[in-house]
């Protein structure tokens, strides 16, 4: 990455305006910047609404569980676990993402059922094995009642009514300010051939050839997350399910996405509870490969506890089920070849995260 870049992220995540106080997003030369919605423009007082609510276990039922208790700034802004805690302890189905640099992405969770950030922000707050509120009404009233929000509301609304279009406006717009696209793998790639060690450069080769992880996983500059940001089924999901079965039950009993997509079993079928097209049982949306060291456990259902473990899986070529993905085969990769693919990985991981070491002291005391 240029120096520019570099200066940029060392003084602040964002540059506000002298007029507006809105937010310009500090990306590098080339990238194409995450789309703002015209109707949330991006503003200083609502990244600092959102920063507060992110924050605030008050949001949950039972004042225990906040955004970043399964978004810990600490640990990448994910949690080390297969699968997060809720309220009284209860335990969701698919493992929680990171939400550095998800404001690149066109949808939202592992099955892309949300289209914005704004829709996605507010639904764990009412998932009943997350913040477990009853309904968005019950978060609004709860917010209203809390009297240092109203300023807050105020300042970055015009006024201090609480209403949950507000909440998701105002958490996706602390969101959209989490990015971090400096790493060694960037240097690598504008040229720095010392930036990483041989053996990660030989996973980058790897990485494009043998391995093929360049499939779902190709650079492009102008959106350098690693993903094709589409969804596949790579077998994580097949492990004893009969995936017909429970389509037939999904198509026999509409409900609601948030519900079935934390309905154990069902909640397997990914992209197709969305879309219920055949070819997208099972898939699900393909993992960004920024600061991925960071962030294990991996899969949508934290399967996979290292790296080498997702390595691994690959080289075996996933699961075998009838919808899996055209590109899944065997590797045939060697023990150094694996190696080397780790130590790659390894290089995605940013050197400018200690700019959040901020938001780490806002992490509500257990």
């Amino acid at each position: 990455m240029g120096a520019k870049y570099v200066a940029l992220v060392m003084l602040a995540a964002f540059a506000l305006s002298a007029h507006a106080q809105e937010v310009t997003l500090a990306v590098p030369e080339g990238v194409m910047p995450p789309e703002i919605p015209a109707d949330n423009p991006l503003t200083a007082a609502k990244v600092e609404l959102g920063k507060k609510l992110y924050f605030d276990p008050r949001l949950s039922k039972d004042d225990t569980v906040s955004c970043a208790t399964c978004h810990d700034p600490r640990t990448g802004f994910t949690e080390h676990k297969t699968v997060s805690d809720g309220v009284g302890g209860a335990k969701g189905v698919r493992n929680a993402p990171t939400v550095l640099n998800a404001a690149f992405f066109s949808q939202q969770f592992w099955d892309g059922r949300s289209p914005t950030l704004e829709v996605q922000s507010v639904q764990p707050l009412i998932n009943p094995v997350e913040m477990a509120m009853p309904d968005h009404a019950a978060v609004e009233k709860k917010l209203a009642g809390l009297p240092e929000y109203a300023p807050l509301f105020q300042k970055a609304f015009g006024d201090s009514k609480v209403t949950i279009t507000r909440v998701g406006q105002a958490f996706a717009s602390f969101e959209r300010t989490l990015i971090t696209l400096d790493a060694p793998i960037d240097r690598f790639l504008a040229g720095d051939t010392k930036a990483i060690s041989e053996s990660a450069a030989r996973g980058w080769e790897l990485f494009n050839g043998k391995a093929r992880c360049a499939t779902c996983h190709a650079h492009a500059s102008v959106f350098p997350l690693f993903t094709d940001d589409k969804y596949h089924n790579v077998g994580v999901a097949a492990k004893a399910l009969d995936f017909e079965s429970l389509a037939r039950k999904v198509e026999g009993k509409p409900e609601d996405l948030p519900h079935l997509s934390h309905e154990p079993g069902v909640n397997q079928l990914g992209r197709f509870l969305v879309t219920k097209q055949r070819q997208d049982m099972g898939a699900f949306k393909t993992s960004h490969l920024r600061n991925i060291a960071l962030t294990a456990p991996y899969m949508h259902d934290g399967s996979e506890a290292t790296l080498v473990d997702v390595i691994a899986f690959y080289d075996k070529g996933g699961n075998p089920n009838p919808w899996l993905d055209g590109g899944m085969r065997p590797l045939g990769l060697t023990e150094q070849e694996k190696a080397d693919l780790v130590d790659l990985l390894e290089t995605f991981t940013s050197t400018d995260l200690s700019r959040f070491d901020d938001l780490s002291k806002l992490m509500p005391k257990k």
